[in-house]
């Protein structure tokens, strides 16, 4: 059978794509941008790979006829000030094209929405299940709590606000109830309902077992990392102040922060757990579940992580339309350096980032991520997902991964910093030579008074990153 995977490179479609394979299915993997796609090669021979977007009806024309079921994961939360309207228009396109085909089942994954008052982010969601509800296919909607795991957005903004804070004021949202639901769970419930007669046409809640505040949750989570932490709630703080609370604290991008602080007032409490009794499933415990996903973190195992989606960044751009690096009208910086030992040359290059830093004068850097943070970029706090593996669409700090072919060399980085302009980084390797080029393509006056401004420090930057980087031990 057949089933059509949208949301594919999401947080959780990386995660159900191998499960569905395991269990047999032929899977259809929809996605808006094939160079963010790398399957892994045993799934190569049980899948196919289709390039369309939701909010543009024409492209969604090469959806095959022959598959039986669809799988419906796409979300647009602050990826623009108009996401609503985004949701619905692709909610639309998607049961227009679904009801051409001979589709039995659609299950779409949507949050808890029981609450009298919704945030804009939850009545979008509870929308767009309106919207496909309407089709000739039998609709099962998925309405899940806070989900727990490694690398997803709840998960490592809980994390960045224990690690890093010992005491904390934080908003009076953090009184709020949720009932959070951990990632192997969510897997179970999308995957024990698939090809279900006994769910179609139906919805369902699914939580873990506890209902926690929002500062319960903050506490267990210290409670499992063995560390002490205080916390007062303040009733002072209006939306915009905890958005940027949670901005400058934490990994997330400033629109997202405003769209989890508007959610985070709202209760998500399910109304019954009934599907987990009728698939069998026992859910785990909201311990369990944080445990669980920092084994996943001490193995370098996280399969997938919300930081990779476009979301996190402030711009939602397709990696083929970067992937040149532009010629004329551009400023460069091109440096070269002989290297003894290209392999070790690469294995440096490919660990940059994150914990590892930058190799040269990481305070400048860390300087550079503070002050994109004050102006409403993302920082340097997204860090990158594996210590040690790249590939096209990963984040690897302020910057987005738009080229990483570890055989030839080559790895090429684009600025998701706020810039007058554009910035990409190259390094790559020829002739037992290290390459590394900086360019910036700037917009108006601005981009080039920035270009003049910032050129000495690249001159101290970057020639050190390279001999750092072409060091042989």
């Amino acid at each position: 059978m057949k089933v059509l995977l949208t949301g594919t490179t999401g947080y959780i479609g990386k995660r159900l794509l191998p499960v569905l394979v395991d269990k047999g299915f032929q899977v259809v993997c929809s996605v808006r941008d094939k160079s963010k796609f790398h399957p892994e090669e045993s799934l190569l021979d049980r899948i196919e790979v289709i390039e369309n977007d939701l909010t543009q009806r024409d492209t969604l024309e090469n959806i095959p006829h022959d598959i039986d079921f669809a799988y419906y994961l796409v979300h647009s939360m602050a990826a623009t000030k108009q996401y609503e309207e985004l949701e619905r228009q692709s909610a639309i396109h998607f049961r227009e094209a679904l009801s051409k085909t001979k589709a039995r089942q659609v299950i779409y994954l949507s949050g808890i929405v029981n609450a009298q008052t919704l945030s804009k982010h939850l009545n979008s969601r509870k929308n767009v299940e309106l919207e496909l509800g309407k089709g000739s296919y039998a609709l099962t909607t998925v309405r899940a709590g806070i989900i727990i795991g490694s690398g997803s957005a709840s998960f490592e903004i809980t994390r960045d606000l224990v690690e890093k804070l010992p005491v904390m004021i934080a908003p009076k949202w953090l009184k709020t109830r949720c009932q959070p639901i951990a990632i192997k769970d969510v897997i179970s419930v999308l995957t024990g309902i698939l090809h279900n007669e006994q769910t179609f046409n139906k919805g369902y809640d699914i939580a873990g077992e506890e209902v926690l505040t929002y500062k319960e949750m903050l506490l267990g989570y210290a409670a499992v990392r063995q560390l002490n932490r205080v916390i007062w709630t303040v009733p002072v703080m209006t939306p915009r102040l905890s958005s940027y609370w949670l901005y400058f604290v934490t990994s997330t991008s400033y629109k997202l922060a405003t769209s989890l602080v508007d959610s985070m007032k709202v209760e998500v409490v399910a109304s019954s757990n009934e599907i987990m009794q009728l698939l069998k499933i026992k859910p785990l415990s909201y311990k369990e579940a944080v445990e669980r996903a920092f084994q996943k973190i001490e193995q370098n195992a996280i399969v997938s992580s919300w930081k990779d989606s476009t979301v996190s960044g402030r711009l939602d751009y397709k990696i083929s339309d970067y992937i040149h690096v532009p010629e004329h009208g551009c400023f460069k910086d091109i440096r070269k350096r002989h290297v003894k030992n290209t392999h070790a040359c690469i294995d440096r290059i490919w660990r940059i980032g994150g914990n590892t830093g930058w190799y040269y004068a990481n305070w400048l850097w860390e300087i550079r991520g503070f002050l994109d943070k004050v102006v409403g970029g993302v920082g340097l706090r997204r860090g990158r997902t594996n210590p040690v593996h790249i590939q096209a669409g990963d984040t690897l700090d302020f910057w987005r991964v738009l080229y990483a072919n570890k055989t030839e060399g080559r790895l090429l980085l684009f600025a998701e910093m706020k810039l007058p302009g554009e910035a990409w980084l190259e390094f790559q390797i020829q002739d037992n030579s290290l390459i590394q080029t900086a360019t910036f393509r700037p917009k108006g006056l601005m981009g080039r008074l920035y270009w003049m401004f910032v050129y000495p420090l690249h001159g101290i930057i970057f020639n050190g990153m390279i001999k750092e980087l072409s060091k042989t031990t």
